[in-house]
């Protein structure tokens, strides 16, 4: 697993997206800084319509969007809409929005998160678990209808795109020995065994339990069963303001080893543009690879069903049917 990363990281370089986006609506949450800037910065090079910077801060999306506007001379397409992950209601407020606002819905890049360096609580969960995961599902599950709106009435089929990470491979996931029911229990728990959580591992996790839900979403949904490609994809470490409560370890890592942010981007976005073949899959360097060995795993299998049912639970008490949506 670490010789995939290294040679991923120190001789592959992704192409750039070709694929158009010409009359196009395209969301990337997470979008005022970094990949999902570049992000959204290709897909208006590549001619989407509109194109929508989900942000937490709105002064830092419009200065996002001026850049973008600069760097691509298309005035008209950007748009900076509020988006809070640490609230599940502004994740709500947001679907609720794209859903009375956009005409359609083409691609959902979900690349906002967090890599925290304190422990600290959002709604229910701890912080990590709760933009990384919980909100995440909550708004892909909420972004749902519109994009299967969009499939029947555009005839096309839109893309619902997870920003996982490489780093699943990497995680021990004690938690997954919680009981029955308590994974989720177990990972808001903020001292386990008389020691404090890690919280260096807490970011890997997330990335780990995107991986099982997407998987568990699309067996129950197959690609011949739902018109949208939902799948979830590797960028690589890049250079980016990301991770830095990530301390030291991370930034030397990044010294040696990262991406720039505009090559890391390619990935996120040829993963959005890919067709069904790529449905429930993990895509790396724009292609469609085999996740971690133990994801693969009879045990992988197990706990990904345990993190599904719980992840559901979880939802349908945020917001009742709100995972019947696909």
């Amino acid at each position: 697993m670490a010789g995939r990363f290294l040679y991923s990281q120190l001789f592959v370089t992704p192409p750039k997206p070709t694929v158009s986006h010409a009359g196009k609506t395209v969301i990337v949450t997470g979008a005022n800084v970094g990949l999902g800037k570049e992000a959204a910065r290709q897909f208006t090079q590549l001619g989407a319509s509109t194109v929508i910077l989900a942000v937490r801060s709105l002064e830092k999306g419009n200065a996002a969007k001026n850049d973008i506007e600069a760097s691509t001379g298309r005035n008209g397409v950007v748009k900076v809409w509020q988006l809070d992950m640490a609230s599940y209601q502004s994740v709500l407020d947001f679907a609720g929005k794209a859903e009375k606002e956009l005409d359609r819905l083409d691609v959902a890049l979900l690349n906002a998160g967090v890599m925290r360096g304190q422990w600290e609580v959002f709604e229910q969960d701890e912080s990590t678990i709760t933009v990384n995961v919980v909100s995440t599902f909550l708004l892909a599950f909420a972004l749902a209808p519109k994009l299967v709106e969009t499939s029947k009435k555009f005839n096309t089929r839109p893309n619902l795109t997870i920003v996982s990470s490489e780093t699943h491979e990497f995680v021990g996931f004690a938690e997954r020995h919680a009981p029955e029911g308590k994974i989720f229990e177990r990972l808001n728990e903020k001292m386990v065994d008389g020691k404090a959580v890690a919280l260096s591992t807490r970011y890997m996790v997330s990335k780990l339990l995107e991986v099982l839900i997407v998987r568990a979403w699309c067996e129950r949904k197959s690609a011949t069963e739902i018109p949208v490609t939902i799948n979830f994809v590797n960028p690589g470490l890049c250079h980016s303001e990301f991770g830095r409560e990530g301390g030291w370890s991370v930034i030397i890592m990044k010294f040696f080893l990262a991406r720039t942010t505009e090559v890391g981007s390619r990935v996120l976005v040829a993963a959005a543009s890919l067709g069904p073949e790529s449905h429930g899959q993990y895509v790396t360097n724009g292609r469609v690879e085999d996740p971690g060995t133990w994801v693969l795993s009879q045990e992988g299998h197990q706990v990904q069903q345990r993190v599904w049912n719980e992840l559901v639970g979880k939802l349908e008490g945020i917001k009742t049917g709100i995972t019947q949506t696909l």
